[in-house]
């Protein structure tokens, strides 16, 4: 039918919660307001929202001493607002990020660990430890009461799993998002403002803790160049690419020393996110949940042939390689969806300066998705309420526009809107917002049937590094995208009388 085939180009819309739903000290206090603020979510036709579950709150106060009862008292709002959930395991510190407006460090017994052993955080070569995220060295090390980074994530996601039981059997929660870095996302904490980092710095690579330096070592040795160290002429956090002997033309990126440290460092992380996907998918089992992870919209010197910035955040993305699709064959092995960002930004908003390409970063990392046959999702990354920005997410959302006869042949799974606000929901950004939903599902209305989710199967067996780095060469041109979507939003200064 008309309308069926319509329906396969409805895009799911959800919007992320503010990040101090809970409180600081892990009470849910602000019930009315959110509960009437999912009144007018739901009736803006909106799909579900998204929350992070915060690790430094709920297992804030020892291990293993769990405390979910704020976040299932959120969680029952959700669900008798008939919204679907996506919920984040937040295993980093709030705040020092931008847009953070709280500060939610992670648990103190894990910071206490660190007043013994610092090297348990990222660590740039300046010696400056990076308190938001532990480093992926001490993964596999037991060093927190006995138990390991890993087995600390695991651990918290099976009390999620039981305690959230009721809301997983009822459908609400629908999507599990792996927090494996800084902000949520799978990358180093390469550009801190905490640590005075400005747009456009190229960021510092991040492993001179020394667990992380004992493993380069080892795997230099294990290369027959046991005199190579870590770099130590990448320069810091604010340089440009030029001004250090690592990036410039012909630097050490391109020697095979550097290509050997850029390939440790991207797949270290690599790695690390299928391990902690793999606890993941164990936990879930059998949950009608897809797995997810976000990647970080690095969309500073993309214009250059250095690709600086991306390379200090962990992602070895070149003109002739691709830095994504290798992350999104990893994913393949867990059946497991990419979170991307950046999809409301265009090329002519940036400064010339950046040598900013966020249009054609988004084109190369949704393709690297599509082409590995995953879901991939999208979110903004920075608060707007224009009809500019929402025509360009419009766009994302289907590169080719609307399919009347079927799906179209690329889609994204989702988009989840940045972020729930008071300003959201009054006036003509509530307006400009309802209209961006209805178009975002072909102009259907809500539909809670699309796109139900099957029971999480087991993960595919490991996939070898070099089945995975097979992905990053050639590297493909992206799938076409149109300049602009087919179903645009007004803005409301040329609506007339409507």
């Amino acid at each position: 039918t008309m309308a069926g085939n319509m329906l396969a180009n409805y895009v799911q819309v959800y919007v992320m919660l503010p990040l101090d739903v809970v409180s600081v000290d892990n009470k849910f206090e602000k019930g009315d307001e959110i509960r009437a603020q999912l009144k007018k979510l739901t009736e803006a036709g909106v799909d579900g929202v998204m929350i992070d579950v915060w690790w430094g709150l709920v297992e804030g106060k020892g291990p293993k001493a769990y405390d979910w009862s704020a976040y299932k008292q959120v969680f029952d709002l959700v669900h008798e607002a008939g919204l679907k959930l996506q919920a984040i395991m937040s295993f980093h510190q709030c705040g020092g990020n931008v847009g953070d407006v709280v500060n939610i460090p992670i648990p103190q017994w894990v910071r206490d660990v660190g007043a013994t052993d610092p090297d348990i955080f990222y660590t740039n070569r300046g010696g400056t430890r990076n308190i938001e995220y532990l480093t992926l060295g001490v993964d596999d090390q037991p060093l927190f009461h006995g138990r390991t980074a890993v087995q600390m994530y695991a651990d918290y996601m099976a009390s999620f799993r039981e305690n959230m039981k009721k809301f997983l059997d009822a459908g609400t929660i629908v999507d599990i998002e792996v927090g494996l870095g800084p902000a949520g996302e799978m990358r180093y904490p390469s550009y801190p403002q905490s640590q005075g980092w400005v747009f456009p710095g190229i960021g510092e690579f991040i492993c001179y803790d020394k667990y992380l330096e004992a493993d380069f070592k080892a795997a230099a040795a294990k290369a027959g160049h046991p005199e190579w160290e870590l770099p130590d002429d990448a320069g810091e956090y604010n340089d440009t690419p030029e001004k250090t002997q690592f990036f410039k033309d012909n630097g050490t990126y391109l020697t095979e020393k550097g290509k050997f440290f850029l390939s440790w460092y991207s797949n270290k992380l690599i790695k690390h996110g299928d391990k902690i996907l793999d606890e993941a998918n164990k936990v879930f089992l059998g949950c009608r949940v897809q797995l997810a992870i976000k990647i970080s919209g690095i969309h500073w010197w993309y214009r250059v042939p250095n690709h600086a910035a991306e390379l200090t955040a962990g992602y070895y993305n070149l003109d002739d390689r691709d830095g994504y699709r290798t992350i999104a064959r990893m994913l393949t092995r867990h059946h497991a969806s990419m979170n991307f960002t950046c999809a409301e930004m265009r090329d002519s908003e940036q400064s010339e300066e950046a040598k900013s390409a966020p249009e054609e970063l988004v084109q190369q990392v949704l393709s690297a998705g599509w082409r590995e046959g995953l879901h991939v999702a999208c979110e903004n990354a920075l608060g707007r309420y224009d009809a500019t920005a929402y025509n360009t997410i419009l766009r994302n959302a289907r590169p080719k526009g609307i399919n009347k006869n079927g799906p179209p042949e690329h889609k994204l799974f989702g988009f989840t809107y940045l972020r729930l606000s008071n300003e959201l929901l009054e006036g003509q950004n509530y307006a400009t917002f309802q209209t961006f939903v209805e178009k975002m599902h072909a102009n259907l209305g809500h539909d809670p049937s699309v796109d139900p989710v099957a029971p999480l199967e087991r993960s595919k067996p490991e996939m070898p590094i070099e089945m995975i780095l097979k992905a990053a060469q050639p590297k493909l041109e992206p799938f076409p995208f149109d300049k602009n979507t087919d179903l645009p939003v007004k803005d409301h200064t040329d609506v007339g009388d409507e």
